[in-house]
């Protein structure tokens, strides 16, 4: 019986399935090819829920949906070579946005490795600059810990996209039972858990106790951390004024009295002027980047700056921290909620101020009887949906007016590409919301540019039985591009202007997806109607003016309070 015990083996790929199982995947995105055909014969074996996809892009930017969607990695599996270098962009996307993803890619023959062989990538070295790990296996009897520990690496402390490298000989490779049994993590010198040092926190009630006008920056990091209760109660009792960054929003209510919607290079002159004017900034789980704080230089010029953040490389990293505190956004919130001041400082003078800029400077724009506005589109999606949407967004000022104008209540309620700005993750990201939550809605509002680079992943959605309802503000130009062209190079549009784009329509029904077009603005509410009340995936192509811009605006360089527009 001993003897047989030992003989008893597992190939590579069976012990993949049976890995990825255990750490509870629930679907994964892909796309075949020679280096992982075994993989796939494995997943036809074992019936896995592989949602195949048209392009490689899109498996990872589905992924990445349903991981902002849901707070769980991502999966998605590619072949070697070029499957595996048109997964970098998305890659790259998660990375830039702190998003946990395992991307499976698979690799020639180890002999072949180093030797130009077919469809052979060094994606180890590709993908290490836009990874927060990378593995390439060279034994089968290593896949159980190697996915044990990318899943917890992706997931924990600073989350981020884990690329596994698999050889096609390791697949095969048969291993016996006794040298995989178990999957423990072997990672020294990785601990991800970053509790608040005390003495910092009670800096950080001293700031607060001494400031006058306090202001509250909330990040991604707060999404992550699920910390939104945490951040709700904390400034409701000290009546701190919230500014959010583009991905931190959701973290808290956009329509709560305290929230000043977000801050940035189009973010609202409340939001950007009380950056400019606090004399203490309470960073938490934001990075500072260019597109919140323009020119660091200005920036909160009279601020003691508090930046909570879980990983320490992004303190002081671009502005100069006087508070650092290194901790997970709910650990700090709860021992700053555990230890608050028993006497609230008098912000009134300030909180009238900041208040009074949200009145009297709301996001606005005017009305048209000519041209449909993209701000109205939006305003109209959260009335019908009541803000209870999961929103997903392309690239661009669809992107923008989506973040100004829709009324997100909740965390990981807006997903969208921050940090790398990807045209084509709208379409197949909300792919990856939907498959995650059938019955939430899921809208996604893309440009007609966006919408060109991605929308082969149409073909998914009747054969997944997916309800998502894509808005095309199709203005006939790549928006954003044209808008910095418009400001910054006297109008010189040089090739972003695409009015010879397909019809939409029956692109979309070439997909069996049902469309519709609207132009005229006193349509456009029962056509968005419509395309909610069709019990099914619905493309609506709604056309807009080129000229409509994005404002406010800060310019690139610009100190916040320098706002065009307002």
């Amino acid at each position: 019986m001993e003897s047989e015990m030992k003989t008893k083996t597992k190939t590579g790929v069976t012990l993949l399935v049976e890995a990825l199982k255990n750490e509870g995947v629930e679907v994964l995105f892909g796309y075949p090819g020679g280096a992982v055909l075994h993989i796939y014969d494995e997943f036809y074996k074992s019936e896995s829920n592989h949602v195949l996809t048209r392009h490689e892009q899109g498996a990872v930017h589905a992924a990445d949906g349903y991981a902002r969607a849901t707070g769980k990695p991502g999966v998605c599996i590619v072949t070697s070579g070029p499957g595996a270098t048109n997964a970098l962009t998305g890659i790259a996307t998660a990375q830039m946005d702190s998003i946990p993803l395992v991307v499976i890619t698979g690799q020639v023959h180890e002999a072949g490795i180093g030797k130009d062989a077919f469809q052979e990538t060094d994606m180890i070295g590709m993908t290490t600059p836009v990874t927060k790990y990378n593995y390439q296996v060279r034994n089968a009897k290593d896949i159980p810990r190697i996915i044990h520990e990318a899943f917890y690496l992706a997931n924990t402390g600073r989350k981020g996209p884990v690329v596994i490298d698999i050889p096609k000989n390791i697949g095969i490779q048969e291993v016996s039972y006794e040298e995989y049994n178990q999957p423990d993590k072997n990672l020294p010198g990785y601990k991800p858990e970053c509790l608040p040092v005390p003495e910092q926190i009670a800096k950080v009630n001293e700031a607060i106790a001494a400031s006058k006008k306090t202001i509250i920056l909330a990040g991604q990091g707060v999404i992550h951390a699920q910390a939104e209760k945490e951040l709700l109660a904390f400034a409701e009792y000290y009546q701190i004024p919230v500014v959010n960054t583009l991905l931190g929003l959701g973290s808290f209510p956009i329509k709560h009295d305290l929230a000043l919607g977000m801050g940035g290079m189009h973010g609202s002159y409340a939001s950007n002027m009380a950056l400019m004017e606090c004399d203490l900034l309470l960073n938490f789980g934001a990075r500072f980047d260019d597109r919140v704080a323009s020119d660091p230089t200005n920036f909160a010029p009279e601020a003691v700056i508090v930046h909570v953040d879980i990983d320490n490389a992004e303190i002081g990293k671009i502005m100069h921290t006087d508070i650092p505190v290194l901790s997970d956004a709910r650990l700090a919130l709860i021992m700053l909620n555990d230890t608050k001041l028993a006497e609230v400082p008098d912000h009134s003078v300030w909180f009238s101020h900041v208040m009074d800029n949200k009145k009297q400077h709301p996001f606005g724009y005017e009305k048209s009887d000519t041209f449909i506005k993209p701000q109205h589109v939006i305003e109209q999606v959260g009335e019908l949906t009541q803000g209870e949407a999961i929103v997903v967004t392309d690239v661009g000022q669809h992107q923008m007016w989506a973040a100004q104008y829709y009324p997100f209540k909740y965390g990981k309620q807006l997903l969208t590409s921050g940090g790398l700005g990807t045209m084509g993750f709208g379409i197949p990201a909300a792919i990856g919301a939907q498959m995650a939550y059938p019955d939430k809605t899921v809208v996604c509002f893309v440009g007609d540019g966006g919408f060109q680079m991605t929308n082969q992943e149409l073909a998914i959605l009747n054969a997944n039985r997916l309800n998502v309802k894509y808005f095309i503000l199709n203005n006939e130009v790549l928006g954003m591009v044209h808008q910095w062209q418009n400001k910054f190079y006297k109008g010189r549009y040089s090739h972003s202007e695409i009015p010879d784009s397909p019809d939409f329509v029956k692109l979309a029904d070439a997909y069996g997806i049902t469309a519709a077009r609207v132009s005229d603005p006193d349509k456009v509410d029962e056509a968005i109607q419509t395309a909610f009340n069709y019990p099914g995936p619905y493309v609506l192509d709604i056309l807009i003016s080129k000229d409509e811009l994005v404002y406010p605006m800060v310019a690139s360089g610009r100190p916040n309070n320098e706002m065009e527009g307002v």
